[in-house]
C-alpha cells in the first residue's frame, strides 16, 4: 500500500514543483498586474518549489525499499553499477549547475529588478543550471536501479524543460528588452552555439 502512496506523492510533488517554479520565473510579467510585491512572492514560490523538488527526490530514493512489483524493472544485476554510472553523469552536471548558480548570484533564489544580465558561463549558454540538471534527473533512476524511474524522470524533463524555458524567456525579454533578444541570437539555450565553440577554441589556442 505504501508503495502506491509513495508513487502518488512523487507525481504530485513533481507537478507542484513544476507549476510553482514556472510562476516563480515570471516576476516581470506578473508584476504588471500585481505590483512590486510580486518579486518577493516569486522568491517565496521558488523556495517552496525547491521543497517539493526535495520531496520528489526522497520519493525516488524510497523506491529502493518500496517498489511497486509490477513496475520494478531492474537495469543492472548489481546495484552498485547504477551508482557508478550515475556518478559519471552527476559530477559534470553538478559542476555546470554550481557554476550557473555562482554566476547568477542572488538571482538564483531572489529575482530582482536591479539584476543585470549575467556573465561567466551565461556568456556561452543561457540556461546552464537546466543544462546540468537535465541528465541528472533520469540519472537518479540509475541510482535506484529502476527503468520505471528513468522513464518517469525522462518524461518529466521532456515536458518541464521547454515549458519553463518558454515562460522564463518571455519574462526575461520583458526585463531586459532588446539586449536579451540579441543575446538569444548569439547564445545557445542549453549548449554553446558553434560560433561560440570556435571562439573559445581560438582563444585557448592563442593562450
Amino acid at each position: 500500500m505504501f508503495e502506491w502512496i509513495n508513487l502518488a506523492i512523487l507525481i504530485l510533488s513533481m507537478l507542484l514543483f513544476s507549476i510553482l517554479y514556472v510562476f516563480s520565473v515570471m516576476p516581470a510579467t506578473r508584476g504588471e498586474k500585481k505590483g512590486k510585491e510580486i518579486w518577493i512572492k516569486c522568491r517565496n514560490l521558488r523556495i517552496v518549489a525547491s521543497v517539493f523538488e526535495g520531496i520528489t527526490l526522497i520519493s525516488i530514493i524510497l523506491w529502493i525499499w518500496f517498489p511497486i512489483e509490477q513496475l520494478n524493472w531492474k537495469i543492472f544485476s548489481k546495484w552498485w553499477v547504477g551508482i557508478v554510472v550515475s556518478l559519471v553523469i552527476f559530477i559534470p552536471g553538478g559542476i555546470i549547475v554550481f557554476k550557473g548558480v555562482l554566476d547568477a548570484g542572488k538571482e538564483t533564489l531572489t529575482p530582482s529588478k536591479d539584476t543585470e544580465m549575467y556573465g561567466g558561463i551565461y556568456k556561452h549558454i543561457r540556461h546552464p543550471q537546466t543544462t546540468g540538471e537535465m541528465p541528472m534527473f533520469p540519472a537518479i533512476g540509475l541510482v535506484v536501479n529502476s527503468w520505471f524511474m528513468v522513464l518517469i524522470m525522462t518524461v518529466f524533463i521532456i515536458i518541464y524543460v521547454p515549458t519553463v524555458q518558454y515562460f522564463e524567456e518571455k519574462d526575461l525579454i520583458k526585463r531586459f528588452g532588446v539586449s536579451y533578444t540579441e543575446y538569444q541570437k548569439t547564445t545557445g539555450a542549453f549548449l554553446p552555439k558553434w560560433n561560440t565553440i570556435k571562439t573559445l577554441f581560438k582563444w585557448k589556442k592563442r593562450k
